[in-house]
Order: C-alpha cells, then structure tokens, then sequence
C-alpha cells in the first residue's frame, strides 16, 4: 500500500485489489458489497466472487476485497504449520481471474493493471488468453513486479486445467519450467514490462547465480526489465515524532537513542550497559535471511557485545535462536512474537543492524535503520548494495561466509570504540533520503513508456 499511496498523492488515480483474508475482516470489519457476485469460470467449476470496499470516502487509493470464503477464510494466508495450502493454484488463479473481471466495475476505463510476485502473475495471462476478446481486456496494459524472486509458485502439470488456462500454453517459453508450471514465468512472459525493486536485483536476475532458474526469461526481457527502488514512509519511520519508541531523538540530540537502548535491554531482560555494542535482526526468520551465516559466527557471537532478535518463521532457526538466549541470557535475547511496534522500539535501541542475507531483492529493515542512527551490517546484494554506503552509512562485505560478516562485524565494532567516529557515522545515516517519491516517479516513467509502445500481442 505504500507505494499507491504515494502514487495517489501524486496524481496517479490507483485501484488496489486484494484477497478478502480473514485478517482483513478482523482489521476493517466496515465492508460493504460493490455490485452483485462474479462468476469466474476456473476450469471444469465455475466459482462466485463477491467484491467489498471499505465503507466511506477515506483518502487514498480506492481499495476492493475479493471474497470467496472456502478460498480466503483461513486461518493463514499461504498454509499453516510450515505447508502450504495444497489448492494455493486455484486459490490464486481465481483472485487474479476474479480481480480482471472486476476491472470494469472498479476501475472504467482503459486500465493498466500492475501484478505483484507469483501469487498475481496470471493476471496478465488471462488478459491475454481467456480474456482477449473483451475490448476492455484488449486495451489493458499489465506490468509485473517481482519482489522476491525465490518464490515464483511452481506447481504439477495437472494445474493447467484447475486454473483455467489453454495447455498449450505448457510450453517451455511460456508456463513450463523444468517439468512443473511456473506462475512467474507466465506472468513475465506476457507483462508488457516487468520492474523489480532495486537496480542490483535487476543486474542479478539476469545471472545464473541470481535469477534462480529464470534468468533465461530475465534476460529476454531486455530492456522491459527494470530495477526501482522501493522506499519507506519517512513519516512513520522518524526518531524525532515516532509515537511507539521510548524516547524521541535526532541526529543533533542523541540523548533520546541512549534512553531507547537501555528500555531494549530492559525488554529482552539483558544488562543495562550503555558501553555494550548492541545488535539487533529483525523479520522472517528463514534461510535468505542470512541466520546460518550469524549461527556460525561464533567468535561474534561470543564477544563482549549484546545481540537481540526479532521475528518468527523457520522452527529450527527459532529453536537455534532461543538456544543461544538459553546459553547466554546476559548477552542474548529473543522475541518470536513479531508485532510492527517492536520492531521500531528495536530499530531505535539497537547500535548495529545485522542483514547478513543470502539475497535481498530490496529490503526496508536497513533503510529503517538507517534513520534511527543504526547502522547496517550487511551482506552487498540487491538493494542493500543500493541502499548502504560502505564505512560511511554501514558495513558490506561480499561473500556468503560466516568469516566475511565476522570480519564486517569487527570492523563496525573498531568505529563503535571510537566515539567520534561513530556519532559522525550515525548522522550520516540519518541523513539517508529513502522517501518514496523518487521511485514513484520512476515508476510513472516506466508506464509511460509502457502505453506509449501499445499493449503486447
């Protein structure tokens, strides 16, 4: 939603459709039903959806909810307990297909309609097939973006006929990919442009080592393939008015950052020492994340300094994590219960943010951190290469090594000794401009040029 708002504050007139989650009922139970249900023709059963919006004229970008209860009504959104749901094809066919139907009702007009990652990427395939001989169809643009190119939803030939698509289009130019159906690839195939979020990822998909699988497709993109930043609410993400944090601060009155320290160490139940180093992850914990290269760390992990974790995901990473708490609790804490609030009492307590990833299409967390004086400690990859300025915002180092971070580590620990240099690095990273403006317009560039070449065959 971050990015349509600012596009709307732009003047860009934006739709968002989304699933109608159960979560979505839990957080804005004033809906109210737009138009009569839409049968969605999905292979050999015809489904109904039902669209709701949010009662009233709130500002921003018009917001619809596509609803089918056996779909959507779930206590999780991909699966639980570690699986995924086992119809995640139908599940995400039908509210692509669903939200192209909608498109007259919510959004009249030649449109230009903007997927997000797998879970969207038929979008741009129905309008294209099943959908080509409606004129409004005909006329609509479709751009793909993918945020994380690790997950592109590989599923068995057979979802051919449960999502409703022609099965000639299992070809290995089109949906086929090593013996499974690839909704990505699809949906790369036939956006008429595609963007990822930062300028590195763009250069890395394009690679056998970063395109996982898919840089032939990159590659064939050509120049229809382009890297935009993402960016942060730099309202919301602000030391000086941030209403969640302990103390207020900025770059010329730190005192508010050393009070936000000690209620971190407070909250994790770690010793209150102003002179410890402090570092802090926060996030999915899971294998791109970079955990195995911090759990090999052990000459860092052992060193007079503090260390704080924040976030849920993979159950061995958790057990790993609380193990270390268990084996150090004067120098290790560990929270498993991710909440937004927590994570900016986190970003303004800590001294050092560790993002020692595998990959990183983008990141937040270490613009985040940034404009709470705490300097990253990250792997050079996607947009944390973009993002990080090495020895003057934070600290990069290049291979995927628990010996590379230790050696970026120690060297963020030497600056950290060193006063001076320290509250001159914190001011330089509280400087960082990471508002969405720029990408915004970078992204109106990009559909500008995609309207002026006409839609795709």
């Amino acid at each position: 939603m971050g990015l349509a708002s600012f596009q709307q504050a732009q003047g860009v007139a934006v739709t968002v459709i989304l699933p109608l989650y159960r979560t979505v009922r839990d957080e804005a139970p004033d809906l109210e039903p737009v138009g009569p249900p839409i049968r969605v023709p999905l292979g050999a059963k015809v489904e109904e959806a039902r669209i709701f919006r949010i009662a009233g004229d709130a500002p921003g970008p018009r917001v619809f909810f596509v609803e089918h209860l056996d779909f959507f009504n779930r206590a999780g959104i991909y699966g639980e307990q570690g699986q995924d749901y086992p119809d995640n094809a139908r599940r995400f066919a039908f509210f692509a297909l669903a939200s192209c139907l909608a498109l007259p009702r919510v959004a009249p007009g030649p449109v230009l309609v903007h997927a997000h990652d797998w879970h969207t990427a038929l979008a741009p395939i129905y309008l294209r097939t099943v959908l080509a001989d409606e004129p409004w169809a005909r006329d609509a643009f479709a751009v793909m973006s993918v945020h994380n190119p690790g997950y592109q939803g590989h599923f068995g030939p057979e979802a051919m006929l449960e999502i409703g698509l022609p099965v000639e289009l299992y070809n290995w130019r089109q949906l086929e990919w090593y013996g499974k159906v690839n909704f990505l690839k699809g949906g790369l195939t036939f956006a008429d442009c595609a963007i990822t979020v930062s300028p590195s990822q763009a250069v890395e998909l394009r690679t056998p080592g970063g395109g996982f699988g898919l840089h032939d497709t990159y590659l064939a993109l050509g120049d229809r393939l382009v890297g935009i930043l993402n960016g942060i609410d730099q309202q919301v993400w602000n030391p000086t008015t941030d209403p969640q944090i302990h103390a207020r601060y900025g770059a010329d009155d730190l005192e508010g950052k050393r009070r936000c320290k000690a209620a971190l160490q407070r909250s994790y139940g770690l010793p209150e020492r102003p002179d410890a180093p402090l570092f802090g992850m926060t996030g999915r914990l899971v294998q791109q994340k970079g955990l195995d290269l911090i759990l090999a760390s052990r000459q860092l992990l052992q060193e007079d300094a503090q260390f704080v974790f924040l976030g849920s995901g993979d159950p061995r990473y958790e057990e790993a994590l609380a193990g270390l708490a268990r084996a150090a609790p004067n120098r290790i804490g560990v929270q498993l219960a991710f909440r937004d609030s927590l994570e900016h009492r986190l970003m303004a307590g800590v001294d050092l943010l560790l993002m020692p990833s595998l990959y990183e299409p983008c990141g937040l967390t270490q613009m985040r951190a940034q404009r709470y004086g705490s300097p990253p400690v990250a792997r050079r990859v996607g947009g944390l290469a973009d993002t990080i300025e090495n020895e003057v915002t934070g600290f990069l180092f290049d291979p995927y090594e628990a010996a590379a971070l230790e050696e970026a580590a120690f060297r963020a620990l030497a600056t950290y000794s060193r006063p001076a240099d320290w509250t001159r690095m914190m001011r330089a990273a509280f400087a960082r401009d990471f508002g969405w403006e720029p990408s915004v317009s970078a992204y109106i560039d990009v559909y500008r040029r995609v309207v002026a070449r006409g839609p795709r065959a």
